[in-house]
């Protein structure tokens, strides 16, 4: 791991922290917390493939004739997280996107998403979607997740995106999402059991060789420039503050 990767993940570790200590924790008791934990949380399942297909667009080729494009480390880390979250297998060996298994774990509970939720589906653009987003009938923490997540797409620089998808999701969530499977098991109401299948699968595909591919991403991206190092670095922070608020969001129950 780089020097520059350590000072960044030591300028963010007391965010990190912060979540993993979070009250959301100890927060789902029973099936009523469940439910607005999973009413909040799918909106951040469902934005995570945008930032993955920014970086894709990035450093592989659709184009044809085709040519290869950015170092083969990145190509294969960004396809790899590709097929997995578009085409994982449930536990019965059957292929579905994670966005699916995890509208299948709300239905299974009988969790009904906000229809806010298909509208996105429905816009054309950026643009659309981010005027769309503060009309919506939707928690206010989510309002700024998936603000925060739609605008820094659609504005900023390439090496903030790889820092956020980096450090405000791939590299915190296997610990992130520990603690709750934890709680899951322990404390859960029935019928959670795609719910933690989905959890534990991204602790077990976004642990290990993953955020190491991702740390190498953000070498090739900022290099010696400490200026894009720095601009990563506070993408990084802003990333993890809006997640906290998310979390919040669902610890205070503001519907």
């Amino acid at each position: 791991m780089s020097t520059q990767i350590n000072r960044l993940k030591e300028q963010i570790s007391p965010l990190r922290d912060a979540l993993v200590h979070h009250p959301i924790n100890s927060f789902i008791q029973s099936t009523n917390e469940l439910e607005v934990f999973m009413k909040h949380h799918v909106f951040a399942v469902w934005d995570f493939m945008s930032l993955v297909k920014k970086l894709q667009q990035e450093f592989t080729s659709v184009d044809v004739p085709w040519n290869p494009k950015g170092p083969a480390e990145v190509r294969y880390l960004i396809n790899e997280i590709v097929l997995g979250e578009e085409s994982d297998v449930d536990q019965n060996g059957i292929y579905i996107s994670h966005f699916e298994l995890y509208l299948r774990a709300m239905e299974e509970l009988s969790f009904m998403p906000s229809p806010f939720l298909q509208e996105l589906r429905s816009f054309a653009n950026l643009d659309e979607l981010l005027l769309a987003i503060p009309k919506a009938t939707i928690p206010e923490s989510v309002k700024a997740f998936l603000t925060f997540t739609f605008s820094s797409i659609q504005n900023r620089s390439i090496e903030e995106i790889a820092a956020i998808f980096t450090f405000g999701r791939e590299d915190i969530i296997p610990e992130m999402f520990q603690v709750i499977v934890d709680q899951l098991k322990r404390d859960s109401p029935e019928k959670v059991e795609t719910l933690v299948y989905y959890l534990e699968r991204h602790i077990e595909v976004d642990g290990g060789h993953h955020s190491e591919l991702a740390y190498k991403m953000m070498d090739y991206l900022c290099g010696e420039d400490e200026t894009k190092w720095a601009k990563a670095t506070q993408a990084a922070v802003e990333s993890l503050q809006v997640r906290l608020k998310l979390w919040d969001g669902i610890v205070e129950n503001k519907a």
